[in-house]
């Protein structure tokens, strides 16, 4: 083993390399123990007695958080949170609009179209509104006996009444919208009438944009009859050409069993056409329509005793209409 000498006062100390080491081992141990202890007692111990101090609620304190807790409870607005419930149930129906077949469409603005008829033609706006508004009640109410099995010789298709009762409830307002159905306050047509005697009272005028091909036949001053299958008030063209184009187009368009415009109706006036309804048709409405049998309405110009018994009709008609091969 080796060995130190060390001399001290004349005298040789023998100490071994292992002894010392085992000393300063001794030390380290100590010295790590002494660390430990202290971060121990630094951590654990005095968060654990501070907590203890902390969480120790007196009965009147205690008291009081339950009587807080109680008051506000007591102070949510019940009714408002009922309230606020309902409402984003209403607007979660009002998302989830009904969408009705087309021929289902159609049939509606039929039925509405014969009821303004029925009118007088004298009526002003407000009772053609009420016209329209004692029909919806009563579709209504037919939809809603056809559903609950209480109504015969209905119109309405079994498996439909449910959506057209409530088309015709909560989503009236969209599909009056959709259907084109609008009445002005006040529709009046007058005509100016500033020719030179022996001037042709026909306009012969060359109609704007690109020339009519032959299979338009177009016809000025011609309003031609029929079932809409494009309604012209939501449906405008810049030229009588472009307004034939879209009933081709429609008509190689259209799906196995539905409609295909054989009939094109184009309003070329700047102030706008005349027409015996409830609208107010202005430049450039493009009306598609499909008849079995194509008729017209009114050719040339409207008769003497029609326009005595509707004064607004002007002399001439003013619409441009041709009947298409399909």
């Amino acid at each position: 083993m080796a060995r130190g000498e060390w001399v001290y006062n004349g005298r040789g100390i023998w100490c071994s390399y292992k002894r010392t080491t085992l000393i300063v081992c001794l030390i380290n141990i100590v010295v790590v123990l002494y660390v430990i202890h202290n971060l121990y007692n630094s951590l654990y111990m005095y968060p654990y007695n501070d907590s203890q101090s902390t969480f120790r609620y007196t009965p009147d304190q205690i008291r009081k958080m339950e009587e807080s807790i109680q008051i506000r409870k007591a102070s949510e607005p019940v009714e408002l949170i009922k309230l606020v419930k309902q409402l984003k149930k209403g607007f979660l129906r009002e998302d989830k609009v009904v969408e009705l077949p087309q021929n289902s469409k159609q049939k509606l603005i039929t039925e509405i179209l014969a009821r303004l008829r029925g009118v007088d033609a004298r009526a002003n706006a407000t009772q053609k509104l009420e016209a329209v508004e004692r029909w919806r009640k009563e579709k209504i109410k037919e939809a809603k006996g056809l559903v609950h099995g209480k109504t015969l010789n209905s119109t309405i298709l079994p498996e439909e009444a449910s959506d057209i009762a409530r088309a015709l409830s909560s989503d009236w307002a969209d599909l009056a919208e959709e259907m084109g159905l609008w009445i002005p306050v006040e529709v009046i047509n007058k005509e100016h009438d500033d020719k030179p005697d022996g001037e042709e009272e026909f306009d012969s005028r060359i109609l704007p944009g690109r020339q009519l091909p032959p299979e338009c036949h177009a016809e000025l001053h011609t309003d031609y009859g029929g079932g809409a299958v494009r309604w012209g008030l939501t449906h405008h063209k810049a030229s009588a050409y472009e307004c034939c184009m879209a009933c081709l187009d429609h008509a190689k368009r259209a799906k196995p069993g539905e409609l295909k415009c054989n009939i094109w109706v184009y309003c070329p006036s700047e102030t706008g056409c005349y027409s015996p309804d409830i609208y107010e048709h202005k430049n450039q409405e493009c009306w598609l329509k499909y008849d079995k049998k194509p008729k017209l309405n009114f050719k040339d110009r409207y008769s003497e005793s029609y326009r005595n018994a509707h004064p607004n009709a002007p002399l001439i008609v003013p619409w441009v209409s041709g009947v298409v091969s399909v």
